[in-house]
């Protein structure tokens, strides 16, 4: 039997070119709903980004848009699509902290498995926001990589968290946490030592479970 190949061959190139003009509409979509805060087709802009997560970014670079555009694409729309389930949840709920927030003179010891013990010694904004935690019933664990996240859900079983972390790791968190409702915050300064985050941000997202 002969192979078609010139078929095949064209299929492939439609093919091709159905996912490119999905990946632009994607990113349109995604543009416009983080720019007007008005999310449109959330699951088809999660799905394509996520399958075109590289080929996303190298469009980015070539147009001269930033490349975390499409991380925070990603964070603000999922956060959109958990928001309902995530106010809703009556079940235990989780911040996740990275350790890079800790101050330089951090005497916390890590546990291996819940990550670093907060003293609330006040150099650093951990305390600030374990303090709220205790107010809005949320426990604060503080994880030095992702690992820690994976084994802090199977041995406390959170029933929804926040996660805090740089565009680029939160985006991959987030979804690789997505069978539980889950909000995102972005750090405002990144990097692997003296970080920064929006703390009343952190606040604003335990708030929403308040009046469940």
């Amino acid at each position: 039997m002969q192979i078609p190949y010139e078929l095949l061959g064209r299929v492939f190139i439609y093919l091709v070119i159905l996912a490119i003009v999905g990946l632009l509409l994607a990113l349109l979509f995604g543009a416009y709903s983080f720019n007007k805060r008005k999310i449109i087709f959330p699951r088809f802009v999660l799905f394509m980004l996520y399958l075109f997560y590289s080929p996303a970014k190298w469009i980015c670079r070539v147009f001269h848009i930033r490349p975390t555009l499409v991380d925070e694409i990603l964070i603000e729309v999922r956060n959109a699509v958990m928001r309902n389930a995530f106010i809703q949840n009556k079940g235990e709920r989780a911040v996740f902290l990275p350790q890079c927030l800790r101050h330089p003179n951090c005497k916390a010891r890590c546990d291996p498995i819940a990550g670093y013990e907060c003293k609330r010694c006040g150099l650093c904004d951990i305390g600030t926001i374990c303090k709220a935690a205790d107010e809005h019933n949320f426990r604060v664990f503080i994880v030095p990589g992702g690992s820690f996240v994976k084994k802090i859900i199977k041995a406390y079983k959170p029933r929804s968290c926040i996660g805090v972390a740089c565009f680029v790791e939160l985006a991959e968190s987030m979804q690789e946490v997505s069978f539980m409702p889950v909000q995102g915050v972005c750090l405002l300064k990144d990097g692997c030592f003296n970080t920064e985050v929006d703390v009343d941000e952190v606040i604003r997202k335990m708030e929403l479970c308040d009046d469940v």
